[in-house]
């Protein structure tokens, strides 16, 4: 999405057009709901539900007018993916910027759940998932759980998942620099939430360098993980420490994509997604939000390499929610 100024502007045809979009419609776009937008954008543009219809027909888009009806009214929310083609022919028909009103509705990290918590903040997260959250950090000792991490400053975070064939997370190998903010810290916990269909009962986490497993917790109706990584000693003020540790799970649906959740500021965090080559995603977006169930911040397509590796990097992220969503074909 292009933003200029305060208000969005957009090339139709090769020719851009004489004035901006109001500026109504255009905060709408950039921070409010899609009903709200769509029907702005459907007023600025004069037309009735009947003509949107047969605009968008004759794009080869057939959406009933009763569903128009339910959109803007906030009735519905079209549903992803399948109802994406459907939005991104009313962006056209209405003239609007690309992406303009799928980002209004894109994956939602109550699909693509935020899968690790650097720190666990209650702030960053609603509804059920924060109590769990923090009732199972609340059984490792960690209480309250909003501070808990907090003497371990994220100076680096490079997370790699891994996907097969059928469009399901495999692997998650987490790398993580930190340095001790006081005297004192010997662990960290993490939290592990599994795609849609996880057998939470299932998942391993296994350690590498720089950690071992302690306590763990499992919550299954909520496809919840959390894990204490002890470091065997004390870490000193100032103290740089380097661990790792993967999260092994192929038990899932096909995943909608992949959040970290950030506390705090991250100097640095890397997340990779690698794709099987003969299963390559339709879309990949690059996306900050400031809460689990926000509308994005930060949106930004990004290239899926011939490898089958695509890459988001977010230099001073956080605190909220950063990763990138999938869209399958």
């Amino acid at each position: 999405m292009t933003r200029e100024g305060d208000a969005h502007t957009v090339v139709e045809n090769g020719r851009r057009p004489a004035e901006p979009l109001p500026r109504e419609l255009a905060d709408a776009l950039r921070s409010g709901e899609f009903h709200h937008a769509l029907r702005l954008a459907i007023a600025h543009r004069g037309l009735s539900l009947a003509r949107l219809r047969a605009h968008l027909g004759r794009r080869g888009v057939h959406v009933g007018q009763s569903t128009l009806s339910y959109w803007q009214r906030g009735l519905r929310q079209p549903e992803v993916p399948k109802a994406l083609p459907a939005v991104r022919a009313l962006e056209s028909v209405l003239q609007l910027p690309p992406d303009a009103l799928v980002v209004l509705i894109g994956p939602r990290t109550s699909r693509a759940k935020a899968h690790q918590l650097a720190v666990s903040f209650s702030d960053l997260r609603s509804g059920d998932m924060g109590s769990i959250v923090d009732q199972l950090l609340t059984e490792l000792g960690a209480y309250p759980s909003s501070r808990y991490n907090a003497d371990l400053e994220l100076l680096w975070v490079h997370d790699t998942i891994t996907f097969d064939a059928e469009h399901r997370q495999r692997s998650l190998h987490t790398r993580l620099v930190a340095r001790a903010r006081r005297q004192g810290p010997d662990r960290y916990i993490t939290v592990y939430n599994g795609d849609e269909g996880c057998d939470i009962e299932g998942v391993e986490l296994v350690t590498a360098e720089g950690c071992r497993i302690g306590r763990m917790r499992r919550h299954p109706g909520s496809d919840t993980l959390a894990t204490e990584l002890l470091f065997d000693r004390k870490l000193a003020e100032g103290e740089i420490h380097v661990f790792c540790f993967e999260v092994r799970d192929d038990s899932g649906s096909a995943s909608p994509g992949y959040y970290r959740m950030l506390r705090d500021q991250c100097a640095s965090y890397l997340v990779q997604l690698r794709f099987n080559r003969r299963a390559l995603p339709a879309r990949c977006v690059r996306q900050v939000r400031t809460r689990d169930d926000a509308i994005p911040v930060e949106s930004e397509e990004l290239p899926c390499v011939m490898g089958g590796v695509t890459s988001a990097y977010f230099r001073d992220a956080g605190p909220g929610l950063a990763g990138v969503a999938v869209e399958w074909s």
